[in-house]
């Protein structure tokens, strides 16, 4: 088995962050390709554009859509359990804590007719969500040890940290009509 000491893996990046603090600004990227034109239930999302790496988008059946793939609530869900899944692994490594078992498992509720545009009372997008962690740690960690993993895993998740913390959000469009060229102002 390969040991992996994050701490020490890390060491140079936390030593050039001191020295360049704009350095340890980072920025993460995705992007949706249509597969069809006539298909409004389908798309792929390339996460990190250039690694070849393509995930099928649908449409949950509770906006008509098949629920045939993923969904992008679906894949916000799995951006907090993965997110939190390395976080916990990380930081548990950095403690010195040995990790039997890690499952995270994220739900999400959202009342739909706000997305349907059937009320305007009703908000678009997840009303509650749920982050359940199972954690087995190795047969001598103290209960403190684990209970300290949990919290600093928790500080350290960038993706829950961003959804309790709402950033600013900035949406921009490149409109044209097809055949003439002219953008739409």
């Amino acid at each position: 088995m390969m040991i992996i000491d994050v701490k020490q893996k890390q060491q140079h990046l936390r030593n050039k962050y001191c020295e360049d603090p704009a350095a340890a600004m980072v920025t993460d990227h995705a992007k949706s390709r249509s597969l069809d034109d006539s298909d409004p239930y389908h798309a792929l999302v390339l996460p990190m554009p250039g690694t070849g790496i393509e995930i099928p988008v649908g449409v949950h059946e509770a906006l008509s859509g098949l629920h045939d793939a993923a969904t992008p609530g679906d894949i916000l869900c799995a951006a907090l359990a993965a997110c939190f899944d390395s976080s916990m692994r990380m930081v548990a490594n950095v403690m010195g804590i040995r990790l039997k078992l890690l499952e995270v498992d994220v739900e999400g509720d959202v009342d739909v007719r706000g997305a349907l545009l059937m009320n305007a009372r009703i908000p678009v997008g997840f009303q509650t969500m749920r982050c359940t962690v199972n954690v087995i740690a190795a047969e001598g960690t103290s209960p403190a040890s684990v209970k300290k993993l949990c919290k600093l895993a928790e500080h350290c998740c960038v993706v829950q940290r961003t959804l309790l913390e709402s950033p600013n959000l900035e949406t921009s469009y490149q409109l044209k009509v097809a055949g003439n060229g002219e953008c739409v102002a």
